[in-house]
Parts: structure tokens; C-alpha cells; sequence
């Protein structure tokens, strides 16, 4: 009889563990929601300086798949919030003919070293890149600074209108722009949304998804004319401390009717893009 009681003693109490254990369990998750899952932190962003890394490679195919080069552009960037500034350096292009080969060391672009600027929508204006060549390069390297204009937009600019998975459009986000003195963009949607908690180096981040589809690009350079279409998405991790990105992936692919030149015909390409921004601590 003893140890029957004993057994029913030992049950019980395992059960109660059990269920207190489940119960702690369920208000930690309560917690963790009503903490990090109901709205995103009104904290302002952190005022001290940041310095990222960001790696674009693009993959060039024609409209069956046939491989025709790759390029990849790598950058620093600084960023002071403080005041306000932004800064490129050791920015570098390499290319390759061979889809397995490795990158070659590259050229340094020196017109955008230690390029500084206040980002903003002046950076699409035609004299903001008055010191840079007309061509194909340079176009890479405005791309580093229109893409980190784009991630900063999407990490910081909307944070009031987020709400945990579900869509947010960006008004007035469909009309087109001028791009410099090179061309034209129209954006026929964005979409962010916020879709979770996560983490980089220890430190817990919002994600932040964004996509734009059926793109309408146009470009006139010394020697090429383009026009097609471009769609990229991707994701942001963004600080909840500090508001400071942590990091970003895009990716993204263009199909363009290519014109070159001193060339009797014109030409159907596709490329596409990776690029990766990485925090430098």
C-alpha cells in the first residue's frame, strides 16, 4: 500500500512538474510574442558609424540558358547617421569568360574612391555622378549606392506600417524615375513584409522581405542602348536594439533587348543578380 501511494505520489508530482513546465513554457512564448511579434521596437536608429561590405555578382546567359560571363563588383561602404554622410572605397570589378573559374583580382574603380554624398533622392539626379565614366562599369557602381539607398529604405522607412506577415505595398511606388543621366526605372509594385525574429553574431534582427516584379528599365550609354524588364527581391536583418542593419540578401534578374554599337543586329540577354551585404565589425 505504501508503495502504491508512492507511485501515485511520484505520478502526481511528475504531472504537476509537467504542467507547470507547459504553463511557463506557454507564457514564455506569450511573453516572446507580445515582446517581439506585435509590433516592431520604436527605438531610433544607432547615430554610430557603420561600415558594410557588399558583393554583387552577375551572372550573364542568353534566353536559353547558354552561359556568356559574369562580373563581380565589390565595395565598402560607410555610413555616418550622425552626419547624415555616406562614403564608397575599395571598390573593384573582375570578370570572367568561364562560368568555374574563379574571379581574377579585378581593377579598382578609381572615380568612386572615397566618394562621398548625403543619400538621398538627389543621387538620381544627372549631375550626382558627374565624375563617373559612361559606361557599363560605372553603371555597376551606381548600383552599389542605388542598392544600399534601397536597403537602408526598406530597413528604416516603414517600420510604423509593418505588421507580422502581412503585405505592405509602398505608396506612390509605381511611377518611373530618371536614372542619372543613363536612363529610366519604373517600379510597377514594392512589397515589404515582416516576417519574423532572427538573428546575426549574437544579436537579435527583424526580418524584413521586400520584392518588386515586372520592373521596366531603359538605358542609354556611349555604346550600348538597352530596354527590358527587371524584377529583384530579398531580405534585411535589422538590429532590434539598435535599428543598425546586420545584414542583406537581393537577388534579382533582368531579360533585355541589348543594342550594340557598330553592330548590325540587336541582341535578347538575360542576367542575373546576387548580391550580399555584410556587416564589417
Amino acid at each position: 500500500m505504501k508503495k502504491f501511494f508512492s507511485t501515485v505520489s511520484t505520478g502526481i508530482v511528475t504531472s504537476l512538474l509537467i504542467i507547470t513546465n507547459l504553463s511557463s513554457e506557454a507564457q514564455t512564448r506569450k511573453d516572446l510574442i507580445a515582446n517581439y511579434l506585435t509590433c516592431l521596437p520604436a527605438v531610433p536608429v544607432s547615430k554610430a558609424t557603420q561600415k558594410y561590405r557588399m558583393t554583387a555578382v552577375y551572372i550573364n546567359r542568353d534566353l536559353y540558358g547558354n552561359f556568356t560571363g559574369k562580373v563581380k563588383i565589390t565595395g565598402e561602404y560607410t555610413r555616418c547617421l550622425s552626419a547624415d554622410t555616406c562614403s564608397w572605397n575599395n571598390v573593384i570589378i573582375s570578370s570572367s569568360n568561364k562560368y568555374d573559374d574563379v574571379f581574377p583580382d579585378g581593377i579598382r574603380q578609381n572615380y568612386i574612391e572615397d566618394f562621398r554624398y548625403v543619400p538621398s533622392a538627389k543621387m538620381l539626379n544627372t549631375d550626382a555622378f558627374s565624375g563617373f565614366p559612361p559606361n557599363t562599369e560605372s553603371v555597376l557602381a551606381r548600383n552599389l549606392i542605388w542598392d544600399m539607398k534601397a536597403i537602408e529604405d526598406f530597413a528604416w522607412n516603414y517600420r510604423d506600417s509593418l505588421k507580422l506577415n502581412r503585405i505592405f505595398h509602398i505608396p506612390g511606388a509605381d511611377s518611373e524615375f530618371e536614372m542619372g543621366n543613363i536612363g529610366t526605372y519604373a517600379h510597377s509594385d514594392i512589397q515589404l513584409c515582416w516576417t519574423g525574429i532572427s538573428e546575426v553574431k549574437g544579436r537579435l534582427c527583424t526580418l524584413i522581405e521586400f520584392r518588386a516584379i515586372d520592373n521596366r528599365i531603359e538605358m542609354s550609354l556611349d555604346a550600348i542602348n538597352t530596354k527590358g524588364t527587371e524584377q529583384y527581391w530579398g531580405t534585411v536583418w535589422v538590429s532590434l536594439k539598435e535599428m543598425t542593419i546586420e545584414h542583406a540578401e537581393m537577388y534579382g534578374g533582368t531579360i533585355q533587348e541589348i543594342e550594340v554599337k557598330g553592330m548590325e543586329n540587336k541582341f535578347l540577354a538575360k542576367t542575373i543578380r546576387e548580391l550580399w551585404v555584410d556587416k564589417l565589425d
